[in-house]
């Protein structure tokens, strides 16, 4: 059994006898774990360089908008011509269309002639309308009067342009079948208007295959698994205000509210927090059932603006929402249960609160701190974010290799061209790949990292208002936060550094394991065998246990880092004696107030989702460029971002608690069970022989 700290905690006699303040808090600490603090140094660095690759690269454009056959990207107003106002990618050449949807047919969609346009054409009901080509060469139009003109200018072209144009290749292609817009790609519907067909047959045009199956392919390329990623990637560029007000702005204040309610209703927060957890989670899944189509007529569509309501377009997006529908189903059901369960125990839960209260009413500077880490984690997010919508759309533009027959007419070199008529696509190296895994590491490591920072000064904070036993003056440094925000830049960034890598490589494992069963998934038509599937669930499972387990050990880590100035792993050492030496006295304490708090964070994280849903279902967010293909996954950032902020605030709360409690363990265990140190104020929740029996045995 390892021996009492003795001198190194609380008060010490010094060589001339005289006695010393503040104990380990204040003496004899060095810098720990300095190696892992240069990792991490070179890390930031690393992905300084790795974001600017993106910034150099990306286009977040190209996640929300289509190529054109000149390789640019509809929307960009860089581009040659100046693609400002059109956004909407339409296929020309329905025939290529048509042979880009056959089973056996080498010719794909992307090289397919494209065009942006500012909105979807349909065929006209007494003529034939066309779709030129941009306008150059010796059509003397400017891109302004061949918008006005509905991008037609079949009356100007020669002889040689016309027949060039009834055979399908260009510069003008007929207006045979109506088109909607389907995220910013024109949909063909399988409907050809028998007017505009009979004006082209009439016309000699060549003959135009009519088939069910022309709007398959198109189809089938908007809600393919990457486009769908680039839309949800693109759906977070478009919500910023949303994040910075349902992520970021709404958070901070629910938090402050909730430590000041403890502050001064210790009594019934936990039962408000039960209540307001339990409201707030069947409110989020009511709006999944609204947005699934489930309850209402509100359910997410696929169609940008106005539409025939009798055109039905499916996106894989309604089927990712229903799915959610149905975890969050799941999850509210146990949630309920759960906190009926819990109910016997709210009584214990505000014995718990009220030592936090108690500190929290003395240093009165732990409220406001967490505003720090809240801040440069606020400017880290948006770095992250908008590097990683230049990451995820940093592929190179080249020109594909069909090695088909799509000739089409050349306004400057006035004839057919048959030769790299292909279309374009965007190109995805591995090593973009890495560097997206790259920066999604960094994130959670950052993440963990300014948590563990500011739970350690916390830390640092209450120890140093325990063992000064409750005095404000003078055992206690003017300010005592900023002197434990002090104490940790200068000794123990490596150690927090080396806590929080620890909980994101066990993370990122775990992430990489999902990664690969659905690879294998894939590669094996989903036939997995049931010891795959045993295997997997049981390495899950094992990772989550292990993973909540480092958590555990770190946030007591963290405290005894803050106290004793110790290494990582010699914190963390003696942090876990110390808890099982005391499992029994405060394993319910420990549990019942992690439960309470957890769900104060819940209830944070679950308002910020409620009113994202709420902003995501203005007009803003469900017509014209802003439309959000699905307000899931800009949701489900809210309530990380929420759960995060709260995390960060919370942690007063949490902290506070945790280190007492060692704090006391530790002091009882140095004077033969009776706690020499514990504060006037902490004395009747931690001292008191029948307040201590109801905290460790729970009501009868």
């Amino acid at each position: 059994m390892r021996g009492p700290l003795g001198a190194v905690i609380g008060r010490y006699p010094s060589s001339d006898g005289v006695t010393q303040m503040g104990g380990i808090i204040r003496h004899n600490r060095k810098c720990r774990d300095i190696t892992v603090l240069v990792i991490f140094i070179a890390f930031w660095v690393a992905m300084i360089v790795n974001s600017s690759f993106g910034f150099n690269r990306g286009n977040p454009l190209r996640l929300t908008y289509g190529l054109d056959y000149k390789g640019n990207v509809c929307g960009d107003k860089h581009a040659h011509p100046g693609l400002s106002e059109l956004e909407l990618r339409y296929w020309q050449n329905p025939n290529q269309v048509y042979q880009s949807a056959l089973k056996n047919s080498r010719f794909k969609l992307a090289d397919a002639r494209s065009i942006c346009l500012s909105e979807c054409p349909i065929p006209s009901e007494d003529s034939l309308s066309w779709v030129c080509d941009y306008p150059e060469g010796d059509i003397h139009l400017s891109m302004k009067d061949w918008m006005s003109r509905n991008h037609d200018y079949f009356e100007f072209l020669t002889p040689e342009m016309r027949n060039s144009s009834l055979q399908l290749q260009g510069p003008c292609y007929p207006v045979i079948f109506p088109s909607v817009n389907v995220y910013w790609s024109c949909q063909f519907i399988a409907r050809a208007s028998n007017m505009s067909l009979k004006h082209w047959q009439q016309m000699g045009g060549v003959s135009i295959n009519e088939d069910i199956v022309i709007d398959k392919s198109i189809h089938r390329s908007i809600n393919s698994r990457s486009a769908v990623l680039k839309r949800y990637m693109a759906d977070i560029g478009k919500a910023w205000p949303v994040l910075i007000v349902c992520g970021g702005i709404l958070p901070v204040f629910l938090s402050v509210v909730w430590l000041m309610m403890i502050r001064h209703f210790v009594a019934a927060m936990p039962w408000i927090t039960v209540v307001l957890f339990n409201v707030l989670i069947v409110s989020v899944t009511m709006f999944y059932y609204l947005k699934a189509g489930w309850i209402g007529n509100d359910a997410i569509s696929p169609i940008v603006g106005e539409h025939d309501p009798y055109i039905n377009v499916f996106g894989r997006e309604l089927t990712h929402i229903r799915a959610v529908t149905i975890l969050m189903t799941f999850i509210m059901a146990v949630a309920i249960l759960t906190s009926i369960a819990i109910v016997r125990r709210i009584l214990l839960a505000a014995s718990v609160l009220k030592v936090a209260a108690k500190v929290i009413g003395e240093v009165q500077a732990l409220i406001l701190f967490p505003i720090i880490p809240y801040s440069i984690l606020a400017i880290f997010y948006m770095f992250w974010i908008s590097a990683a919508l230049h990451l995820f759309s940093s592929g190179q533009i080249v020109q594909n290799d069909c090695n088909a027959n799509c000739c089409t007419y050349d306004l400057i070199a006035k004839r057919v061209n048959c030769d790299r008529c292909c279309g374009y696509s965007i190109r995805y190296t591995p090593h973009i790949g890495v560097a997206i895994l790259f920066h999604l590491f960094g994130c959670y490591w950052a993440t963990q990292f300014f948590i563990a920072c500011s739970s350690t000064v916390i830390a640092g904070s209450v120890a140093s208002y325990y063992w000064a036993r409750g005095d404000t003056s003078p055992e206690i440094p003017f300010l005592s936060v900023f002197s434990s925000m002090k104490r940790l830049m200068r000794y123990s960034l490596g150690s927090v550094a080396l806590g929080s890598l620890i909980v994101s490589f066990v993370e990122s494992i775990r992430f990489l394991l999902e990664a690969i069963r659905r690879k294998l998934k894939v590669s094996t038509h989903g036939h997995d065998s049931w010891i795959g599937k045993a295997t997997y669930q049981s390495s899950q499972c094992l990772l989550r246990c292990v993973e909540w387990t480092i958590k555990s050990v770190n946030r007591n880590a963290y405290i005894m880092i803050a106290i004793t100035g110790k290494s990582f792993f010699s914190a963390s050492s003696i942090a876990t004696e110390l808890i099982m030496n005391n499992i029994l006295k405060i394993g319910r304490l420990n549990v019942i107030g992690d439960v309470i708090l957890f769900l104060g964070k819940l209830c944070v994280s679950l308002s910020s989702a409620l009113f994202a849903f709420l902003m995501l279902d203005t007009h803003k967010y469900r017509s014209a460029h802003n439309k959000t293909s699905s307000p899931l996954l800009p949701v489900v950032v809210c309530w990380a971002l929420g759960y995060i902020v709260a995390t960060l605030f919370f942690a007063v709360v949490e902290m506070s608690i945790d280190t007492i409690v060692l704090s006391f363990c530790q002091d009882s265990e140095e004077h033969q069970g009776t706690a020499q140190y514990a504060p006037p104020l902490l004395v009747e929740t931690l001292s008191d022989q029948n307040e201590m029996q109801r905290l460790t045995q729970g009501p009868q």
